[in-house]
């Protein structure tokens, strides 16, 4: 019996300390890696354990600085997870609220909408045009384009007066898009020989905008 009794208080006195430590680590201003490293391998699930409870049960402010106290510790996965996350909810709160009050929501009003911080907030809708992750939807809207225009081209050859106007006006943008830089100096070869001093594409791009406009000036004043 005594010996039943002494490995259940081991076992209750091991389990005690693993949760100390592990709390201990969420006591830190910022959980780094070489903390984690110390852990072994009941610690790590019992602190993985705990920190999808309290990023589930945090809202605003509170999941704002938990989320920066984990952060480095996060995978690049979870990351693309939690930005995606956060994307769904501050689109739907802001379409909501623009149905609803007949302008552009405040960040206070998608704070109270999304429970996600003003801070939070704030920083998707300053970055989100340059991530990585709207990068690459942009690229599927791309993809998507000939598919949708081969749908307004059957409507168009039927006799739909606005699907042909809105084709010729695709197609038209299509072709008007420059394929390189905006300047006067380009030849189809990529390059310009004077005098036996060839001046290429690649070094017409290392010039600065001044030397680039005088050579402009010269050949706007020239007949060539």
């Amino acid at each position: 019996m005594n010996t039943k009794k002494n490995i259940k208080n081991r076992k209750h006195g091991l389990q005690k300390f693993t949760e100390n430590k592990v709390d201990r680590l969420f006591k830190l201003k910022k959980i780094t890696q070489v903390e984690v490293n110390k852990l072994n391998k009941a610690e790590v699930v019992l602190f993985a354990k705990k920190i999808n409870e309290k990023f589930e049960s945090l809202e605003g402010d509170e999941k704002e600085m938990f989320w920066t106290k984990i952060e480095d510790i996060t995978c690049e996965l979870t990351k693309k997870q939690v930005w995606e996350y956060n994307n769904n909810r501050i689109t739907a709160a802001i379409s909501n609220l623009m149905q609803e009050y007949g302008r552009m929501p405040s960040k206070s009003e998608l704070a109270v909408e999304t429970k996600l911080s003003r801070t939070t907030i704030h920083k998707h809708l300053k970055d989100f045009a340059s991530h990585p992750i709207y990068l690459e939807q942009m690229e599927q809207f791309r993809f998507m384009t000939s598919k949708v225009l081969t749908r307004v081209f059957t409507f168009a050859v039927n006799g739909d007066v606005l699907a042909a106007k809105l084709f010729f006006n695709v197609v038209g943008n299509l072709n008007n898009v420059p394929r390189q830089k905006n300047t006067l100096i380009q030849n189809q070869n990529n390059y310009i020989q004077i005098n036996g001093m060839v001046l290429s594409q690649e070094a017409i791009e290392q010039l600065s905008p001044e030397q680039i406009k005088s050579i402009e000036n010269v050949l706007n004043t020239k007949k060539i």
